[in-house]
């Protein structure tokens, strides 16, 4: 019970620090975003720096962690088995990138706005999971 509870404890942490870190890099702000993707005007390039640095962490940490035989916290990794690229990656990502592009916000951003109360954050989330219901209808009815 103590481990589930420090378990607990260390994701609510990780995600408070992930929230705190998009606020202060602006990432949660979906005009910053769109600035870096409007390669054509003016472009912003600190989100390709936020990336390049979020893209260092985690490659240390991977490499680590694949060294490791359980975290540090004694859990068991779950690494991700399929390799290949599959249509469904291809049309998840395709959308993925195409709502990112068209209103400036990912799910991570779009969770700290909605915890803040701010309108935008609220919408965002409720169409995700909407879009997530009707997903798994889609797979339910093709499998």
């Amino acid at each position: 019970m103590r481990q589930h509870w420090f378990l607990s404890a260390s994701a609510f942490v990780c995600g408070l620090l992930f929230g705190l870190g998009l606020l202060l890099a602006g990432m949660a702000n979906p005009a910053k975003v769109l600035g870096f993707l409007d390669i054509a005007g003016l472009w912003d390039p600190s989100l390709a720096l936020v990336m390049v640095g979020g893209i260092v962490v985690a490659f240390i940490a991977f490499t680590l962690s694949k060294k490791m035989p359980h975290s540090l916290l004694q859990a068991k990794f779950n690494w991700p088995e399929a390799t290949a690229v599959t249509s469904p990656l291809l049309i998840g990502s395709t959308l993925f990138g195409l709502g990112w592009g068209l209103v400036g916000l990912c799910p991570g951003p779009a969770l700290v706005l909605a915890g803040s109360g701010a309108l935008e954050g609220l919408m965002f989330v409720v169409f995700m999971l909407i879009g997530f219901r009707l997903a798994d209808l889609v797979q339910a009815r093709l499998s």
